[in-house]
């Protein structure tokens, strides 16, 4: 079956999905050690967050599955814009208070979805533009 999306960006979500479970499980597991986090977050709430989030990305590929592309993209857009919100842990606490593993954790997840937002953009633009040439030569025919 063959998918809307170019194989790059099936990479890329992949990578970001990677990312993410890195992060939240990183997170959910040394939540105790995350400094100033509220005691409101528990282990069980982060992996229900990562679970919200994930559903983001499943839905874009659902949607592009069931012929929605531009949708498709809007939402793989929204999926990556989701990891900005890591950074997030550096209003809560410095860089310097946190433990490398976590800094890592937070790069991977904010770099890779900040690339899957941006691509995500041309995505939905070059799919935008495709679907009004197509009208405008189908016009222009007629």
């Amino acid at each position: 079956m063959h998918s809307v999306f170019p194989a790059r960006i099936r990479a890329l979500v992949a990578l970001y999905f990677l990312a993410t479970l890195a992060h939240f499980a990183h997170n959910a597991e040394f939540i105790a050690f995350y400094p100033n986090m509220p005691p409101s977050l528990t282990r069980e709430t982060v992996y229900l967050a990562w679970l919200a989030i994930t559903a983001i990305g499943v839905a874009a590929l659902i949607a592009a599955r069931f012929g929605l592309p531009v949708l498709g993209a809007l939402l793989l857009g929204a999926y990556g814009a989701m990891g900005l919100d890591g950074l997030g842990h550096y209003m809560l606490a410095l860089c310097s208070e946190h433990t490398l593993a976590t800094n890592l954790t937070i790069g991977f997840e904010v770099t890779t979805g900040a690339v899957l937002l941006l691509t995500s953009a041309v995505l939905a633009k070059r799919l935008l533009q495709g679907s009004r040439c197509a009208c405008g030569a189908a016009k222009r025919e007629r």
